[in-house]
């Protein structure tokens, strides 16, 4: 699954970078998206396969908080491009006319860079407030990986300030990302309904669809996992839901927005023809 998630998510991005046609702002956003998904699994998976290999479980406090860093940092940044392709896809539909005039490159360089300071300061921020609690020794993570909220629940000292401002930044971040992402597709859905051919309602909607799926599958997961997580009993149901998000739904990405995608299909075969060209040649080159 790791391999997959992988090498299909570098795809999209080779396959967007190599072709021109695809230089728009909602592949740009997809490009960005996979990269944060590789990094985001790529801050698990190698441990826990390490952690199966040698039959241990141990990871020290300085790895824990580093993974518990990085976490943040890509799982936050996955949530931000989330909300930014909503935004593109509203813009896209509701205002095709002005699409290339108000998703202008500069504009797109803006908010995905903007997207990464800012998961970059909520990261620092979660980190830095569990580092100001104290553990005792060897001490049991009831999970696959560091998670900041099962880290402050393990923390011999008083721990209700960091509980209050972990959570409240949590819901401020989280909460107005999804709200945007719904008022943008209730934009979206009002657009679709005052298309009078059926044609044109299956166009629009097929263009969403992808995104759609992948917001789901996400929101879902991480709202098992918190909601999951307020229960001592459930640290089962938490794990399978945390695999949900950090492992299922970044290997679904790349299928979700390329099995029924023209254009990355397209990108995708030129690139492999390319690829196949430049082997043949170098080849050619041995031989000589």
């Amino acid at each position: 699954m790791y391999l997959i998630t992988v090498f299909g998510n570098l795809l999209i991005i080779l396959a967007v970078s190599s072709d021109s046609h695809l230089h728009t702002p909602m592949y740009f956003f997809l490009s960005n998206l996979s990269f944060a998904d590789i990094c985001f699994t790529s801050t698990i998976i190698p441990k826990m396969l390490w952690n199966i290999q040698t039959h241990s479980k141990v990871i020290t406090y300085e790895g824990c908080i580093i993974q518990m860093y990085f976490l943040l940092l890509f799982g936050a940044f996955d949530v931000f491009l989330l909300t930014m392709m909503a935004y593109d896809r509203y813009v896209a539909i509701c205002h095709p006319l002005h699409y290339m005039v108000i998703m202008k490159p500069q504009l797109c360089g803006i908010l995905v860079l903007s997207s990464f300071i800012m998961s970059f300061l909520y990261s620092l921020m979660q980190s830095l407030m569990v580092v100001q609690v104290s553990f005792c020794t060897k001490r049991v993570i009831p999970h696959i990986f560091c998670e900041a909220n099962l880290m402050i629940k393990l923390a011999c000292s008083d721990t209700f300030i960091c509980d209050m401002v972990v959570y409240f930044v949590s819901v401020v971040l989280g909460g107005g990302s999804l709200g945007a992402i719904l008022y943008s597709y209730s934009k979206i859905i009002a657009c679709i309904n005052g298309i009078s051919s059926a044609q044109g309602k299956y166009k629009a909607f097929s263009t969403c669809a992808s995104h759609l799926s992948v917001v789901s599958l996400f929101s879902c997961s991480v709202l098992g996992v918190y909601l999951t997580s307020a229960d001592t009993h459930s640290s089962h149901s938490s794990v399978i839901a945390s695999v949900m998000y950090s492992v299922v739904t970044p290997m679904l990405n790349p299928f979700m927005y390329s099995l029924r995608n023209k254009d990355i299909k397209k990108a995708l075969k030129i690139f492999g023809k390319e690829t196949n060209k430049e082997l043949s040649v170098l080849g050619l080159k041995n031989c000589h």
